[in-house]
């Protein structure tokens, strides 16, 4: 894999990461609850599902996914079954954060860092769309003729990286939010986050392989 290749992949991979998404989405949300810092254990579980994305592809799962209509059903349902619950928890948020007087921290339930990381990585790990999508992009930036596992390495990083930095920026439009309006923005954005979640459930339980 050449370095002109890698940059190739990574102008892609930029386009598809930053199309709003379940965890993008997520990521918006969790900085106007949450705050900055709050929010780092979801971009490093956003993070998380890529490695195991990429390593799914390498060894073929992604394959598996588009061959077998069994296997990609229960995973299109847990997906869609999972953001259901989330879009309908934000849309029952009454927008309840706490402005700590240093750093803006958010208290609340299910604010603890494994669960914000989980949630994150659960949402990305069971979206059989990212596995048919992985595996449709990847092989093509994959050199065949020399050893592959180093280059989906290299796509593992590039890919995980954008994804932070994209995840980041989400956050940091989230937490800006607000400190402009503070309770009201939280509020908001539950609402529009948990709304678009919910369609993007409804959008995956109708989702077809092609």
């Amino acid at each position: 894999m050449t370095i002109a290749t890698l940059l190739v992949f990574a102008l892609v991979a930029l386009v598809a990461i930053a199309t709003p998404g379940p965890t993008v989405l997520l990521a918006l949300a969790n900085g106007s609850r949450y705050g900055m810092r709050r929010s780092l254990p979801g971009m490093l579980g956003a993070v998380a599902s890529d490695l195991v994305l990429v390593g799914a592809v390498a060894l073929g799962l992604g394959a598996l996914l588009a061959a077998s209509e069994f296997w990609f059903s229960v995973v299109k349902w847990l997906g869609a079954a999972y953001l259901a619950w989330l879009g309908l928890r934000l849309l029952r948020s009454q927008g309840g954060l706490d402005i700590a007087a240093a750093g803006g921290a958010a208290s609340g339930p299910l604010a603890t860092p494994r669960s914000i990381f989980a949630r994150s990585f659960l949402v990305a790990v069971t979206n059989p769309k990212g596995y048919l999508f992985c595996s449709a992009l990847l092989p093509q930036f994959i050199d065949s003729s020399t050893p592959q596992w180093p280059q989906y390495a290299a796509i593992a990083a590039v890919f995980a990286s954008l994804d932070f930095a994209v995840m980041l920026a989400y956050a940091l439009v989230g937490a800006r939010a607000v400190k402009l309006l503070r309770r009201r923005a939280v509020l908001w954005l539950d609402r529009c986050c948990g709304g678009a979640l919910l369609a993007l459930a409804g959008s995956l339980a109708i989702y077809k392989r092609t």
